[in-house]
């Protein structure tokens, strides 16, 4: 007898917040073979039911840009910031290239910790 199990590992389940940024699979275009089953993107509003599931309205990032409605958690998976910033987090600071070389998000979060480095902490202003 084989006791090794042939079942997928499935996703932990995970509640989405407004302006996540998520990949969305098709269900139904998956299992038919369609093309763009999966896509890039935010979570624009969070439907709760009185059964307790939680479904999702989505905005497509693609050049469509168009809404997914009722989208299932299930099919769904969280884009973590880190990813989307790991380069800005590792850019080496002590290079001989120019700043303009930069993008203009990495100069933006360089300055941010810039500022942050150079005061002392405190609380913040009201």
């Amino acid at each position: 007898m084989n006791t090794s199990s042939s079942v997928a590992r499935v996703a932990a389940p995970v509640t989405y917040r407004c302006d996540d940024y998520v990949l969305y699979r098709d269900p139904e275009k998956f299992w038919l073979g369609k093309p763009g089953h999966t896509v890039v993107c935010r979570v624009d509003g969070v439907i709760p039911f009185s059964s307790g599931e939680i479904r999702y309205t989505l905005v497509r990032l693609d050049s469509t840009g168009g809404l997914i409605k009722q989208a299932r958690a299930p099919y769904m998976r969280l884009l973590p910031p880190a990813d989307a910033m790991r380069d800005i987090d590792i850019a080496p600071l002590g290079t001989a290239t120019d700043a303009a070389d930069m993008t203009p998000a990495a100069v933006a979060w360089l300055t941010a910790q810039t500022a942050t480095v150079s005061r002392r902490p405190g609380l913040p202003r009201v």
